[in-house]
């Protein structure tokens, strides 16, 4: 028994000493936080407690082993005849006590008296974990009963997703406040002079328009946009409209789903400042003539040549 009671000191010293290991690491996690120390530190004491756990659990079965051999030492000591207890799993332990099962030694006494063509029936009680389960389908249907409809006090599925709904109309009306989208449209564009929007213009027309008309809009597939004729119209609201609404029979897509209002009438603008500039190898006139009126605000452009337009912007 002296060996026992050194075994039990050894295993008290070493629960010890993982509890004084635990409190370092904390006061260590406290003054070393966010540093790459800590994280060395902390592995370390993990692993550290991974093997005293292993060593702990080797011990405790070195005393069972000890403490079977000291009982069967005594045992023929008092010429006694030593049988060991037969060991159950966990297992069979746990499903035992959840399923409320009777042992079979003791099954007469849960024995039905009524004989079936001779098959007799044991009175089992149901499983607790089973009793347990109905009673809190029980509990959980009040509830709900109580709680979706005689109070009220819990949305129905169509609360809830009206609810949403209107969550959501609350968070689409603040983004479009964040982020107003321009109303420009075919009625009411204007043509741009700022220097910034027309730059803005030519690289969407650079972008997107130029491998039809050409970059200095000399007309490709497309038509030429520098001289006076025009198919669809020449002046802001019809070129826009064009832009907008595409020509699909001549093959030209509408932008209105990649561009904004605001890139359309710039690009706009920016086809209206290329009249006159007299582009070189410049495609034949297409469509009627047009002779636009002078905006106000806006002057009439000075012909010249197109590769110093061209070069200029760049």
């Amino acid at each position: 028994m002296n060996s026992i009671n050194k075994y039990l000191k050894a295993l008290g010293l070493i629960t010890l000493l993982m509890l004084t290991g635990s409190t370092w690491a904390q006061s260590g996690e406290a003054s070393t936080a966010g540093s790459i120390e800590f994280y060395i530190v902390m592995g370390f004491v993990f692993v550290t407690a991974l093997v005293v756990l292993a060593v702990a659990v080797v011990i405790l079965k070195l005393l069972r082993l000890m403490v079977k051999l000291q009982t069967r030492k005594e045992a023929e000591a008092r010429g006694e005849v030593y049988e060991e207890a037969p060991q159950r799993s966990w297992w069979s332990k746990f499903l035992t006590e959840a399923n409320d099962a009777v042992p079979v030694e003791s099954e007469e006494t849960i024995m039905l008296d009524h004989n079936y063509d001779g098959i007799r029936e044991l009175d089992n009680h149901l499983p607790p974990w089973w009793k347990w389960l109905f009673y809190g389908t029980i509990a959980f249907a009040v509830v709900y009963l109580a709680g979706y409809h005689v109070f009220g006090t819990m949305p129905l599925q169509l609360e809830e997703y009206q609810s949403e709904v209107a969550q959501a109309e609350k968070v689409a009306l603040a983004r479009k406040a964040d982020t107003p989208v321009s109303d420009i449209n075919e009625e009411n564009v204007e043509r741009v002079t700022d220097q910034a929007l027309l730059d803005n213009g030519r690289e969407v027309f650079i972008s997107n328009c130029a491998p039809c008309h050409k970059e200095d809009g000399a007309g490709g597939i497309g038509p030429n946009l520098t001289d006076k004729y025009w198919i669809h119209g020449g002046d802001i609201k019809s070129i826009f409209k064009t832009i907008k609404q595409g020509v699909p029979e001549k093959g030209m897509i509408s932008w209105e789903p990649l561009l904004s209002p605001d890139e359309m009438q710039n690009v706009s603008s920016f086809v209206m400042s290329l009249a006159g500039t007299n582009p070189p190898n410049a495609k034949g006139p297409q469509g009627e003539l047009y002779e636009p009126e002078l905006e106000k605000g806006v002057e009439e452009p000075t012909p010249t040549d197109s590769v110093k337009v061209v070069e200029a912007s760049m």
